[in-house]
C-alpha cells in the first residue's frame, strides 16, 4: 500500500505539497518523515543523483521520480509493486506540471501547492488495492518498465544516523522488558494477597471445621 506522498523543489529542497492524511496509523512515521526531508536536501547538493530511484527503509520503499527541478516521492510497503508505485508517481507528476508548472520556480514557502493534497488523496485511493481491473492492466502494461530503476538502501543514500530495523529492534526490546516488569509486579501482587489473607482464610476455615464437628457430635 501507499503510505506517504510528498513533493519537493530539488534545487532547494522546499516541500511543496503532501498527501495530508499520510501515515496516521503509521507507527514511527517522523522518523520516516525526517528521511524524506534529509533525502531531500541531500538532491540539493548531488548533481548526478538518479531521476528515478527505490530506496529502501526498514519495512518500506521509497520510490522516487525527479523531473523539472521537482521530486516527487512515495513510500509504500515492500510488497507493494514497484511497477504501479512509479505510475501513481508519473500520474502525480503529470497532473501537479499541469496546474502548477508555471508557478514552481517562484513559490517561496513551504506547501505553497498544499491544495494538490485532494489530487493526492484521490490518486492514491486508485492504487491502493492493486487486484483491480485497472491496476492489473498497468502491472500487465509492457510499454512501461521499471527494471532498470536501482534499488538501494537508505543508509547508502543518506550515509548517517542508525539503521531504522536497529531502532525497532530496540523498541521491542523495550516492549518486552515493559511486558515482563508487568507480569512480576502482577506476581508480586498476588503473593502480597496471600500472605495478607492466609492467616484470615486459616482461622476461618479452623473456625468452620469446629462449628461442624460440633454439630456432628450433638
Amino acid at each position: 500500500m501507499v503510505k506517504l506522498t510528498m513533493i519537493a523543489r530539488v534545487t532547494d529542497g522546499l516541500p511543496l505539497a503532501e498527501g495530508l492524511d499520510d501515515g496516521r496509523d503509521l507507527k514511527d512515521i517522523e522518523i520516516y518523515k525526517q528521511q524524506v526531508k534529509a533525502l531531500f536536501k541531500n538532491l540539493t547538493t548531488r548533481q548526478n543523483e538518479p531521476s528515478r530511484l527505490s530506496i529502501e527503509t526498514g519495512p518500506y520503499v521509497f520510490h522516487y521520480i525527479i523531473e523539472g527541478r521537482v521530486c516527487y516521492l512515495t513510500m509504500c510497503d515492500r510488497s507493494y509493486p514497484k511497477k504501479l508505485a512509479f505510475q501513481y508517481l508519473e500520474d502525480l507528476k503529470n497532473e501537479f506540471e499541469r496546474v502548477n508548472g508555471a508557478q514552481i520556480e517562484t513559490a517561496a514557502r513551504p506547501y505553497a501547492f498544499i491544495k494538490f493534497d485532494t489530487f493526492i488523496e484521490k490518486t492514491k485511493k486508485l492504487y491502493q488495492d492493486t487486484r483491480t481491473q485497472r491496476n492489473i492492466a498497468k502491472l500487465n502494461d509492457e510499454l512501461y518498465e521499471v527494471h532498470q530503476i536501482m534499488t538501494r538502501n537508505v543508509q547508502e543514500v543518506l550515509g548517517v544516523g542508525e539503521k531504522l530495523d536497529q531502532v525497532s529492534e530496540m523498541s521491542s526490546r523495550l516492549t518486552s522488558e515493559s511486558r515482563i516488569y508487568a507480569d512480576k509486579a502482577r506476581d508480586l501482587n498476588r503473593q502480597a494477597l496471600i500472605r495478607k489473607w492466609a492467616p484470615v482464610a486459616i482461622v476461618l476455615g479452623v473456625v468452620f471445621l469446629l462449628f461442624w464437628v460440633k454439630t456432628k457430635i450433638w
